[in-house]
């Protein structure tokens, strides 16, 4: 009977992990309110589980975070877990060379997305914006650079939503032609801008697809003043770095998400071959 004792240490990692996951990351006393443990016992599981490769702390908060490979248990790559492990060291890295903010987009019905920003970290950044903030399509160098790069049948459906919109940043759907002369121009150049008039001067934003086979996965966007850094120089000075990160990021991905699957793939496999009731009971048995 001593061997059908389940084991507190495996509970108690596990009851961790699932504190991280419906709190998108936690702190030491966060975790330690909520499984009811010492906070020593606490922080000695979250770096088990660190060691092990499960979970990881981000340096920026302090949080610990679930990785790639604890998600992959589930057969899912989670959006969460490829920006902050992916796509932020990389935007992070090309924020301190070129010093003006750095965002990370993704399609969100006809808006797009800010993921991740280096806003905070830019003295350069006039105006600030934050992760969960959405921009117009049509009015965004990342939104532009999306319909660009998207499948036509994608484009399509959205600039058929869009054209029916009554609000003022979608009156662009509604003149077909030059919207197109719009993308054709950023498919040919492999980058999209778009200009906003503030207050002292004009803010340039400039965005590079992250392609993904033949999804557009997210846009990589610089924004900077138009009267410090006229736009022929940033093209020569931004675009091939923006496209560097998109490459980076696209690399990283791919093989993250590769070993995601195969780490799936193996968990199946493992427990189809230890449960021979599941093996007679395949098609294939």
């Amino acid at each position: 009977m001593d061997s059908t004792r389940p084991v507190r240490a495996l509970i108690r990692g596990l009851q961790a992990l699932a504190v991280l996951n419906r709190r998108n990351g936690a702190t030491v006393s966060e975790v330690t309110s909520e499984i009811r443990l010492p906070r020593t016992t606490t922080y000695r599981i979250l770096e088990t589980l660190s060691e092990a490769g499960y979970v990881y702390r981000d340096p920026a908060d302090d949080r610990y975070r679930l990785t790639l490979m604890v998600r992959s248990l589930a057969e899912g790559f989670d959006d969460e877990a490829w920006i902050t492990e992916i796509a932020r060291p990389c935007i992070n890295d090309l924020c301190r060379d070129i010093v003006w903010p750095v965002t990370l987009l993704s399609p969100s019905g006809t808006s797009m997305l800010i993921r991740d920003t280096t806003d905070h970290a830019s003295p350069l950044a006039v105006e600030r914006f934050y992760a969960g903030f959405r921009l117009p399509l049509l009015m965004s160098a990342s939104g532009r650079v999306y319909l660009a790069f998207c499948q036509p049948q994608q484009r399509d459906a959205l600039l058929d939503i869009l054209s029916r919109s009554t609000r003022e940043e979608d009156r662009l759907a509604r003149s077909r032609p030059e919207l197109e002369k719009i993308l054709e121009e950023a498919r040919e150049q492999g980058y999209a801008t778009n200009v906003r008039n503030r207050r002292i001067c004009e803010e340039v934003a400039m965005s590079v697809p992250v392609l993904v086979e033949e999804r557009v996965l997210a846009a990589v966007t610089v924004r900077f003043a138009a009267n410090a850094v006229p736009l022929p120089l940033a093209v020569e000075r931004f675009v091939p770095k923006l496209h560097e990160t998109a490459r980076i990021i696209r690399q990283r991905f791919s093989e993250a998400h590769g070993k995601a699957q195969s780490s799936a793939s193996w968990t199946t496999t493992c427990a189809s071959a230890s449960n021979p009731t599941a093996r007679a009971s395949s098609p294939m048995g």
